[in-house]
């Protein structure tokens, strides 16, 4: 059948591959235990890529490609490129299928990335494996893997699949910072950890918290706290600077005395 090869295991078992070629491409489409399916694989690869009308939401029923493959194809036909992740371009942006009714928006700078990584989802976490590695997509725009939507980032359309870099706003980059509403003024309170929460102070600045924060775990360190704190770098302050204000920033008595 057109487009079907068979293909015969290390177990002697054959199985059938699925292909298509479309403007020189050669593009794998699967393999299927009987050649019927892989036949029809192949059959509806070629609807799709022939036809405009098979948009991704009318291509994704009934059909025996995977869903994954229903977008590639269709972003193919539409736009040119083939990218093997279930990636649909748009003028600035593309989106991300992580299934039929699970979108994702990205700026286009984040293509080449994500063309290449699949994401992968785990209760509300995004990740992609890089290196042996799970890895939280959030971190890519500074959001730390524990941070909690509304408290230390939030969306300014609302949407939480929208992921492009213009909506995403970040209320704590430092580790160990918290932002609160102190009679109409914004400041930012440390918190360390050590078996529960302690309060290192509260602070003008988030730079100010987060080296505050710092200060407090290497006084704890000092004192023989053998756990792993997670220290903040702090950006576009200069070493006089950032020695002037970890000299003089307040560290509560009950870390100095723990």
């Amino acid at each position: 059948m057109p487009g079907v090869y068979p293909r015969t295991r290390k177990n002697g078992k054959v199985d059938y591959r699925a292909s298509i070629t479309s403007r020189g491409k050669h593009i794998a489409l699967g393999s299927y235990d009987t050649e019927e399916d892989a036949h029809r694989a192949y059959v509806h690869a070629r609807e799709i890529l022939q036809n405009k009308r098979m948009t991704i939401e009318a291509a994704k029923d009934k059909s025996p490609l995977l869903f994954e493959k229903v977008v590639s194809l269709v972003n193919y036909r539409d736009n040119g490129l083939y990218i093997p992740t279930p990636i649909y371009l748009k003028k600035k942006y593309f989106m991300y299928y992580l299934s039929p009714t699970l979108v994702y928006r990205f700026d286009i700078d984040d293509l080449f990335y994500f063309s290449s990584h699949k994401i992968m989802r785990r209760g509300s976490h995004l990740f992609v494996s890089d290196y042996g590695s799970q890895i939280n997509i959030l971190n890519r725009y500074g959001i730390r893997s524990h941070a909690v939507e509304g408290r230390d980032y939030a969306f300014y359309n609302g949407d939480p699949t929208d992921l492009r870099y213009e909506n995403i706003r970040i209320f704590n980059r430092y580790h160990g910072v918290r932002r609160f509403t102190d009679r109409g003024f914004e400041r930012f309170s440390a918190v360390i950890n050590m078996h529960s929460n302690y309060v290192v102070g509260h602070y003008d600045t988030e730079e100010e918290a987060a080296i505050a924060y710092n200060k407090a775990a290497d006084i704890l360190n000092r004192k023989g706290i053998s756990k792993n704190f997670n220290t903040n770098y702090i950006e576009d302050i200069a070493p006089s600077e950032y020695a002037e204000i970890y000299s003089r920033v307040y560290i509560s008595p009950r870390i100095l005395h723990y």
